[in-house]
């Protein structure tokens, strides 16, 4: 009985989350796929979405492994109140989020700093990318840490004693052993990245990504006209999504 009733509730779940999905996707017509594809300004805005939000995940393969590390492995006061500190964005209101942002990079001396370097930061890839970081490094940097807290540290031990040192043994023998975690750790937080839109609008309206064009093409057009955006926009992150966790899974068996 108990059985039963847990496979009703998780099929209406189940229902709930792909109805939407599969009606938007199946709702556009053929033709409307057609003129999307042809239309340049929705297949930049896409392409720029996924290169900002690749961009952002792999700036915190090389900041958020080794802050992973020191926390699946040392015992540090106030290390729950580190912990802490890096899931508070997932909690904080995305346009608050972008404010911060806003407030942080966008005074007027940083921007000038960042304009020197060629990045600027409003209206610029580098805000973009700065608001798709800051809401999804948790997800990378957590799923790290569980990785790491799953590899034997006796394995740590028997590289160090064989002379390799503590660097060579986190590059060949740690990263390794966590490789399926951190990937699909690499893999929720570019997925996240898509998605933004909250603090990205109030950085950088343009140039548009993905989620910012549907959102100004449904305003100024409505739903018949932003639909087709949003479909080909699910439709291209679920194949690469897809493709890479199954080819993780893969290689992890």
């Amino acid at each position: 009985m108990m059985k039963k009733t847990f496979v009703i509730l998780a099929a209406v779940l189940i229902l709930f989350l792909t109805i939407p999905l599969l009606k938007l996707i199946f709702g556009v017509s053929m033709n409307s796929y057609f003129e999307t594809l042809k239309d340049t300004e929705v297949l930049s805005s896409i392409l720029l979405t996924m290169k900002v939000s690749l961009m952002a995940t792999f700036f915190v393969v090389i900041t958020g492994l080794p802050l992973a590390y020191i926390i699946a492995r040392y015992e540090f006061f106030g290390k729950s109140l580190l912990e802490s500190l890096i899931d508070i964005p997932t909690m904080v209101p995305h346009t608050a989020a972008g404010i911060a942002l806003l407030m942080t990079f966008g005074s007027e001396n940083i921007q000038k700093f960042l304009e020197s370097i060629g990045l600027g930061f409003i209206d610029s890839t580098t805000g973009i990318m700065a608001a798709m970081m800051f809401l999804s490094a948790p997800y990378l940097i957590n799923s790290a840490k569980e990785g790491f807290k799953n590899v034997d540290v006796k394995l740590e031990n028997i590289s160090r004693s064989l002379g390799a040192g503590a660097f060579e043994t986190f590059i060949k023998i740690v990263i390794p052993n966590a490789k399926k975690d951190i990937i699909n750790g690499m893999l929720m937080m570019w997925a996240r990245g898509l998605g933004e839109f909250g603090a990205v609008v109030i950085i950088a309206y343009h140039p548009m990504i993905a989620p910012v064009l549907i959102y100004d093409r449904f305003i100024n057009f409505g739903l018949n006209y932003s639909a087709p955006v949003a479909a080909l926009m699910i439709i291209f992150s679920v194949m690469i999504f897809l493709s890479i966790r199954w080819l993780n899974n893969r290689c992890g068996n």
